[in-house]
């Protein structure tokens, strides 16, 4: 029931088609508002029921994945795979994390102690530490050598992301008030990015690890020094995104950096600031974001739209290069560079989906959740998928080979 649905108009019924059989409302105007809520609410009653309808969950026509991990009993909002081992960890709205084999689905340890949904998991760089952090800012690191020994927590207030260093043992927070933690691990000596009144939505490192660019909520910019602790950039609403962003990426380079924003707008920023835009505002809401794949001959950037729309632009001419081939478009929720220029994407109704990047054409499909995929990782030395989803489980995938 919708308690905050406003009582229908008795004006609605004055265009178009009059009902079968009206009805009239007699009495003093608190009984008629009672009666519309009272109607209106049986509506909405009665929509939420059909919503609910098993029949309306999408039946999956086959399953792709090599395996699949069951042991959560709600959503599952993130996933990632060990650097070496056959080892994933996961973490859901059921408050707990796992780390289990991708080969066997075996539990190899169960993190219980979370008292809100876990959004947020990670290996370190070279797979010595395991972390888990919920909603509520609580985060934990245990040693996976050593039987999962804790070695350090901390709670740093609601959560945005979290994420490890690419080559140290330091573990990166956003927060709902706009400051981002670093931590050298297990020390937990600490610095901390000041915000400004503005959730850190999403942040990615610069690929030699010296800086951390940062997507605020209010479209704010901001490349921070790790060392200094300094904003070595900062691109504010007023030649830059005006609404949250929700997705950024940098090149090889590390001098190029692609945003998203929730409104469909995309801008290309150079050391300097912004240097153009790759979509203009009031366009699809941009989900995710992708640039500069490793050996293609120009520099090129991806943007995938919660409409289901793939698009691969030229950076330099920021100019459309190709829009991906799709016949059913489903919603993009995450995107991933692949092997064979393939450029990957989880969505919104189950489904990943790999294109090739050079020609948009649509490479596969692979089916298996029944429900919207959260999170995506890539291993690429096994050319393996690990996906997690609305559905409850956790799925392994081979990626399809590619004819040459």
């Amino acid at each position: 029931m919708r308690d905050n649905t406003p009582p229908q108009s008795p004006m609605d019924n004055l265009e178009g088609e009059e009902d079968d059989e009206e009805v009239v409302y007699i009495g003093d105007a608190d009984e008629v508002l009672a009666a519309w809520d009272q109607e209106e609410n049986d509506a909405a009653y009665q929509a939420d029921e059909e919503n609910d309808d098993p029949a309306e969950i999408r039946q999956n026509v086959r399953d792709d994945a090599k395996l699949t991990f069951t042991k959560h009993t709600s959503v599952v909002f993130c996933g990632a795979l060990h650097p070496s081992e056959d080892l994933a960890v996961t973490g859901g709205e059921d408050d707990k994390a796992y780390v289990w084999n991708i080969r066997t689905g075996e539990v190899q340890f169960e993190v219980s102690n979370h008292t809100d949904s876990v959004v947020a998991v990670g290996f370190s760089y070279d797979g010595v530490f395991v972390a888990t952090g919920d909603m509520t800012g609580y985060i934990q690191v245990f040693k996976v050598s050593q039987n999962y020994r804790k070695v350090w927590e901390f709670t740093a207030g609601d959560m945005c992301w979290m994420r490890w260093h690419t080559g140290a043992h330091v573990l990166l927070a956003g927060s709902e008030s706009g400051e981002v933690y670093v931590w050298r691990i297990p020390s937990g000596d600490c610095k901390v990015l000041p915000g400004h009144d503005a959730k850190a939505e999403t942040a990615e490192l610069t690929h030699d690890g010296k800086k951390l660019a940062v997507g605020y909520g209010d479209g704010h910019f901001k490349l921070w020094d790790l060392k200094s602790g300094t904003a070595s950039l900062e691109v504010d609403r007023s030649v830059g995104h005006r609404c949250n962003i929700t997705a950024l990426s940098i090149d090889q380079e590390n001098q190029l950096f692609v945003t998203g924003a929730e409104d469909g707008s995309s801008f290309v920023l150079g050391p300097n600031g912004v240097l153009g835009s790759l979509t203009g505002p009031d366009e699809e809401p941009i989900e995710a974001v992708l640039v500069d794949y490793p050996g293609f001959e120009i520099k090129v950037a991806a943007t995938g739209t919660l409409h289901g729309k793939l698009t691969i632009w030229d950076v330099a001419r920021r100019s459309k290069r190709v829009e991906c081939i799709d016949e059913e478009p489903t919603g993009i929720t995450k995107m991933l560079w692949l092997k064979d220029f393939t450029v990957c994407a989880g969505t919104l109704e189950g489904l990943i989906k790999g294109w090739d990047l050079r020609s948009g054409a649509l490479r596969f499909t692979l089916d298996g959740h029944i429900d919207d995929i959260l999170d995506v990782a890539y291993d690429m030395q096994r050319n393996i998928l690990l996906s997690t989803s609305e559905d409850g489980t956790a799925k392994i995938f081979e990626v399809p080979a590619v004819s040459q």
